[in-house]
């Protein structure tokens, strides 16, 4: 009766622990479906301010640690106010020759209202209202999933002749705990 109590107990700890770590009630972008093409959604953004930095040439892995922490680093108290902003996803990052990385910044704030950073690294910029392909996908990331959907994105562009300008994104959702409901996406702006 002690080991059914025990095994009860134990099945209980693990599925709380795994809705624990759900990241739920993040803020997001609102955006509008304009068009599907299968798997491929065409997405109409707002404009957004972001906290943005650049990232250094080196593996796309390294890269997203090194871009989240330094934008982490702001949002978690590293600017002029030691103010901490909430955590917003998803988490983007441009790929291409000269990647970088942004936070959406809380749809509470103006451009004016940010505290400064600390870093001359993070920069807080406005990114223009847009139109998106994309594509989602679940479970963890890794640099060959994130290439295995863009070129999944790029067929069904050229498939439906659709004009595409700018660099491939990777968007992630979930903070690196989430183990259940995961959501990526790869996108790309179109242009008509």
């Amino acid at each position: 009766m002690i080991k059914y109590l025990i095994i009860a107990l134990l099945i209980t700890l693990v599925v709380v622990a795994l809705f624990a770590f759900k990241s739920d009630g993040i803020e997001m972008p609102t955006y509008r479906v304009i068009k599907k093409y299968g798997d491929m959604e065409i997405r109409e953004y707002p404009t957004m301010i972001v906290a943005q930095t650049q990232l250094s040439q080196s593996s796309q892995d390294q890269r997203m640690s090194n871009g989240f922490r330094t934008i982490a680093g702001y949002i978690f108290g590293g600017n002029e106010r030691n103010q901490k902003i909430a955590m917003t996803a998803p988490v983007v990052m441009k790929m291409g020759d000269t990647a970088s990385m942004y936070f959406m910044m809380p749809k509470q704030y103006t451009t004016t209202e940010l505290p400064k950073p600390n870093s001359n690294k993070v920069k807080i910029v406005e990114e223009q209202a847009r139109v998106l392909a994309v594509i989602r996908y679940s479970g963890f990331s890794s640099e060959e999933k994130i290439e295995k959907y863009r070129k999944k994105l790029a067929a069904i562009i050229s498939e439906n002749h659709l004009n595409v300008i700018g660099p491939y994104m990777y968007m992630g959702y979930n903070a690196p705990w989430d183990v259940i409901n995961r959501r990526n996406e790869v996108a790309i702006e179109v242009v008509e």
